[in-house]
């Protein structure tokens, strides 16, 4: 029996998705897994929308090609974490904002992080030399290196742009995952999918854990994952915090222990190096099988651009009261503007895809569900 052909879709990474979906869709074997069966048995026809959504909705975990029958060296070449990968990986070009700069990105997303970085990080040094040389050995004064202004202005910009494109980037994910089947966004489906993003619930194998490189699970994957999400949030309410405190209450920094910006940032910068670090660790030993074919660079620069958001917050905060503050506080700084930069053209993409997907899976079931129980009630009434 030869491979399974389909009539050419957008492009040729949702044609595969489709091909694949159409043998899992009469084989079923994996229904249990996690969400993108499910999701998968609703439909009989795999147009490009479905299949952008469907890899979004992809964990990524690795169960399901172990335990095809139809996987690589059958005929049929079903890798199913592979093929959702490539479509999730293109999908943070088709739907990026402006379209234009996604390809830039792709192609050299870890140079662009570390370039920028470095260049921000030189700046702001070069900006202190020139303004007070004496403020880069000048410990626990922030704002002796770059006063609170200076940050605003460049850093301000850039983040708001990224919060406008990954919100335009996200809207036409949406849109373009509705098209002719449009899904109403309900608290129910809004309140479902918090929790599956918060569990991470299809991030373990269908309870077993996710593969490595072997038919052997393991839930260290999903705990790193737990790890990078909940220190980001921390980290995000830390700096929340501080902002309200500089504005609201004026109270400008450095704060002490004690503080909300001090108490959330902490544990949120330890999460961050935790979880970033565990991650590579986990993708370097993970199965070539279960990587994507073409990679973009864009997802260790996401990795490691989190991983040192965490470790120069961490330095910064330990050694603020020594003469390496100024130095430690640009390296933060130029980290904190290369992620910002980045945001918008990269994995960072992928958890907002994704909870919006959830939250279109949660409907679907919902929907789904209710039809299936109210069905013979409708027959007996047409009886």
């Amino acid at each position: 029996m030869s491979r399974v052909d389909l009539p050419s879709l957008a492009t040729a990474s949702q044609d595969e998705v489709a091909r694949q979906m159409t043998i899992c869709n009469a084989c079923r074997y994996c229904e249990g897994l996690c969400a993108v069966f499910p999701a998968m048995e609703l439909r009989r026809v795999f147009e490009g929308p479905d299949a952008d959504y469907l890899a979004n909705l992809c964990h990524n975990c690795g169960a399901c090609y172990y335990d095809c029958q139809y996987a690589p060296p059958h005929e049929f070449g079903v890798n199913v974490p592979q093929a959702m990968t490539e479509l999730r990986e293109e999908s943070y070009a088709r739907f990026a904002w402006p379209r234009a700069l996604a390809p830039i990105f792709a192609r050299n997303g870890l140079w662009i992080a570390l370039i920028s970085m470095i260049s921000v990080a030189g700046f702001i040094l070069g900006f202190a030399l020139w303004s007070d040389p004496g403020a880069l050995t000048a410990s626990g004064n922030f704002y002796a290196v770059m006063p609170h202004n200076a940050m605003v202005a460049l850093f301000g910009p850039i983040f708001l742009f990224s919060l406008f494109a990954m919100g335009m980037s996200v809207r036409q994910f949406w849109q373009s995952a509705h098209i002719g089947n449009r899904t109403p966004v309900t608290l129910r489906a809004l309140w479902q999918a918090m929790r599956d993003a918060g569990k991470l619930r299809y991030l373990d194998g269908g309870g077993m854990g996710c593969m490595t490189q072997s038919t052997r699970p393991d839930r260290h994957r999903r705990v790193f994952h737990h790890f990078t999400f909940y220190g980001f949030l921390l980290c995000f309410a830390s700096t929340s915090s501080g902002t309200i405190m500089h504005y609201l209450l004026d109270w400008p920094a450095p704060y002490g222990f004690w503080t909300p910006p001090k108490l959330l940032g902490v544990p949120g910068g330890l999460g961050l190096v935790i979880g970033a670090a565990g991650l590579i660790w986990y993708d370097l030993k993970r199965d070539d099988a279960l990587r994507p074919k073409d990679k973009t660079g864009m997802g260790p620069a996401f990795t490691w651009t989190l991983l040192a958001l965490g470790a120069t917050g961490l330095a910064l905060y330990w050694l603020r009261e020594t003469p390496a503050m100024g130095v430690l506080l640009a390296l933060h700084l130029g980290t904190v503007f290369a992620f910002f930069l980045t945001m918008p053209y990269g994995k960072f993409m992928h958890g907002l895809y994704r909870f919006a997907a959830l939250t279109r899976h949660a409907h679907e079931q919902a929907t789904h569900t209710t039809t299936i129980a109210t069905a013979p009630i409708e027959g007996r009434t047409r009886a």
